[in-house]
């Protein structure tokens, strides 16, 4: 297999040197190929239908300038906008109080994300990153992508015109460099940890006087450190299931993967095809920014992720010095904090220039965002430490995906790199075998450490969150070393929570408990996320999908994509019967809404009652229930309460005694009314997103609702309802094997290859997803120059 592979895939790089090479209908068309012609880097890329590029390059320095020159095609200003952030020059171009990238951190304003980043960039940190040797630091070919990648993107400045009006003309686009390629790669290694610090970071100063300011409520902070880190209310997650071959209808794997990430800005996905002769031939879709594939499959194995519950990031608890807040004390002996002193420029102004502080342990934090106040008083602070921050392995990890040949491969590359920050990992493989791992790299926090060494503030904070506050005054609470982790305090591979070759194995950003409901997983540490309590309701309604998937047994990637499009709203199935009945039980037809009116409610009665439970752009009944659904209390919600022996079913029966129900059923109807929206129309009429002034109609709903096919729709009654989808399904893969030499694999990039609207991709795949089509992929060297799309442009430096 690897030699005829080698010998088909050779055959276009015969590309780089004949035009005769290429297919009849190819080489006679000016206007499908262009060829530039001067020394340098180069590579062949061969775009086929939706924009979809094909790169072959004859090693990783140069499949990484074909990389960044195609991305820079697709998405020159998003990806310059970025590369702004993480050199920590967004004040100066775009002024210090306006709004900050929030693909790369969580920075309210501008200034705080270039206090952070300057100060990144200042001490060196990816620098001293790159020059760690393998595997501490990343591989030389990473680096050599990496450096490829900043070649390609300037090569494309260099030698096109850029005609998206978000950038055009701007001075904010300028050449990059390795660093700058290798800096994007630090700021999300960092998003759950650091990066959702960084306002508390620059903010944190020195008490003005010595009096003690009240220590933040320890029920408070915990609360406020539950939602912070619930994976069901942030604005990335994902489903993802890979079938073994005990349930498909050939022996095979099959996998599903379908992350929830952002459909604006740096954390979009760009899909390819990567191609070293010999070495690596891999399809999938890439952050932003990336020069290896994040999520995708190659002839062998199929792989997605899911956000993880484990949580990235823990605090030190610090005893000041009485003399001296910037001093503390560790075993009774003085440390002096470090200063680290960052001028910023200002655009229209004079330079900013902030000092933060750090410690042994990371900067000192005064905030993990609004809701979570960590005051630094004259006798206490609070360090936090991250330990991302000393991860730069997350390419060397994708790239070890991408060599895969099995869900074994794929486990060997977590445990060889330990590069990934904050997702699960799922995989199936053509021998029929799955995987599910949530190896990330996590603070080393045992239970017994939290146990011992937690403060008051930590023995609350830990078992409702995760989040463990430590005792920084004490040296035997320091996290120490697992004998087979590539750093100090993370967990080696041997602690990871693993489930292996499992008739399906499932995730959709609950903690690894319940992956298989037949074969829960237990005995991690609580960092890593809880087991015994409620799941999600998305969770809840995956787990009955694909548990009743595999038990009807021969599955085929087609079953994938009726999954993925299914569209039930299992919150829907609960709960709506239930819901029609007592608004028709009501007296009058009517309900008082809390403005204290009363309100006919008898139509959504019937609506309610002929609803079909799903969130298709026809189904009629579905906008209705939705935002009756957002109005419910959660804490009235249910008659029968969760319970471990029976995850899946409970808790369940909607409390329709409660005042609050038909409060809720008012106001939603009210609230339609008000904006001229008919309680039966159709969901598509009302869900839907506007590109080049055109609405394409969008399927699927909100996380509360737990449909699989999840968007985060924005409401806007003046808009039509929801015109906009700010996050939800992504790159989507369904991907199968027949035993041919081709896997069996369908697309889909829902937002699109190009945020260019002047590019012919800018919304040809959001059409296809509005109309619940797929892209056939094309892997294999027949499929691709057989394209009735194919353009095939080899690409220089000049």
């Amino acid at each position: 297999m690897r030699t005829r592979l080698r010998r088909t895939v050779v055959a276009a790089v015969a590309l780089f040197t004949a035009g005769t090479a290429l297919p009849a209908s190819a080489a006679q068309s000016p206007d499908r190929q262009e060829h530039p012609s001067h020394d340098g880097l180069s590579a062949v890329v061969r775009y086929t239908e939706y924009g979809i590029p094909h790169i072959v390059a004859k090693d990783y320095t140069n499949l990484g300038f074909g990389t960044g020159w195609a991305q820079a095609a697709d998405q020159v200003c998003t990806l310059a906008d970025g590369f702004v952030t993480v050199r920590g020059e967004r004040s100066r171009f775009f002024g210090p109080d306006a709004a900050a990238d929030s693909a790369l951190s969580s920075a309210s304003k501008n200034l705080a994300s270039d206090l952070y980043f300057r100060g990144v960039r200042e001490t060196g940190t990816v620098e001293k990153l790159l020059a760690e040797p393998a595997p501490v630091g990343p591989s030389r070919q990473v680096k050599d992508l990496m450096r490829g990648f900043a070649a390609g993107f300037n090569a494309w400045l260099k030698q096109n015109r850029i005609t998206d009006p978000a950038c055009k003309g701007a001075a904010w686009v300028r050449p990059v460099t390795t660093l700058d390629v290798a800096a994007r790669g630090f700021a999300l290694a960092v998003l759950g940890g650091q990066g959702r610090a960084v306002d508390g970071i620059t903010a944190a100063q020195p008490p003005a006087s010595t009096t003690s300011a009240v220590a933040p409520d320890a029920q408070d902070t915990a609360r406020a450190a539950r939602e912070l880190f619930a994976t069901d209310s942030a604005d990335m997650g994902s489903n993802a299931v890979a079938f073994s071959g005990a349930t498909t209808a050939n022996g095979r794997g099959l996998l599903l993967g379908n992350p929830h990430y952002p459909w604006q800005g740096g954390r979009r996905f760009w899909q390819s095809q990567q191609t070293i002769p010999g070495e690596l031939n891999v399809s999938g879709g890439s952050l932003l920014g990336s020069a290896t594939v994040s999520i995708g499959h190659n002839a062998h194995v199929a792989w997605s992720h899911t956000v993880a519950t484990g949580i990235t990031l823990n605090l030190h608890q610090l005893t000041l010095d009485p003399a001296d807040p910037t001093t503390y004390l560790v075993d009774g002996k003085p440390e002096r904090m470090t200063e680290r002193t960052v001028t910023v420029a200002v655009k229209d102004g004079s330079p900013v220039t902030r000092t933060q502080w750090w410690t042994r342990y990371g900067p000192v934090v005064t905030s993990l965002g609004a809701s979570l106040p960590l005051p630094w008083t004259a006798t206490t602070a609070y360090a936090l430490n991250d330990p991302n921050s000393t991860n730069l392995r997350a390419s060397d990890t994708a790239l070890g995906f991408s060599k895969a040949r099995s869900t074994d491969d794929v486990l060997g590359s977590l445990k060889r790199t330990q590069g990934l920050p904050w997702v699960n990992t799922i995989a199936a493989d053509s021998r029929g075998h799955t995987l599910f791992t949530q190896s990330q790299v996590l603070p080393r926090i045992t239970d017994d450490i939290a146990q011992r060494c937690s403060t008051p503030l930590g023995r609350v904070t830990y078992p409702a969150s995760g989040v463990a506050v430590l005792d920084g005054s004490r040296g035997d609470c320091a996290l120490g070393s697992d004998p087979d982790a590539v750093q100090p305090g993370i967990f080696g591979p041997a602690k990871m929570p693993v489930l292996k070759d499992a008739p399906y194995a499932e995730n959709s950003n609950d903690s690894a408990w319940l992956a298989n409901a037949d074969r829960p997983l237990t005995g991690y540490e609580r960092v890593f996320g809880t087991t015994g309590t409620q799941r999600s309701m998305r969770t809840r309604g995956a787990i009955e999908d694909v548990a009743a998937m595999a038990l009807k047994g021969g599955l085929t990637v087609r079953d994938l994509q009726a999954q993925q499009f299914a569209n039930r709203v299992p919150a829907g199935d609960l709960v709506a019967a239930d819901a029609a009945r007592a608004c028709a039980a009501l007296p009058g037809g009517t309900a008082t809404g809390s403005d204290g009116k009363a309100v006919d409610v008898g139509e959504a009665c019937e609506v309610l009652a002929g609803w079909d439970h799903s969130v298709n752009t026809g189904s009629r009944g579905a906008l209705l229930f939705d935002r009756l659904w957002r109005k419910l209390p959660t804490s009235q919600l249910w008659k029968v309460p969760f319970s471990a022996a029976d995850p899946v079913r409970t808790p369940n029966t909607l409390n329709t005694d409660a005042p609050a129900f038909a409060t809720a059923l008012a106001d939603t109807v009210a609230e339609l009314h008000a904006a001229g929206i008919p309680l039966n129309s159709s969901l598509g009429e009302h869900q839907f997103v506007v590109r080049n002034g055109q609405r394409i109609p969008v399927s699927g709903g909100t996380e509360s609702l737990g449909v699989w096919n999840k968007v985060e729709p924005v409401w806007n009654a003046a808009g039509g309802g929801y015109p906009e989808v700010t996050t939800g399904s992504s790159y989507i893969q369904a991907v199968g094997w027949d035993g041919g030499r081709c896997p069996v694999a369908r697309t889909l990039l829902t937002y699109s290859q190009s945020s260019n609207p002047n590019s012919p991709h800018f919304s040809d795949q959001t059409r296809l997803f509005s109309d619940e089509k797929w892209v056939t992929s094309r892997f294999c060297e027949k499929d691709i120059l057989s394209s009735p799309a194919l353009r095939i442009v080899r690409v220089r430096e000049h």
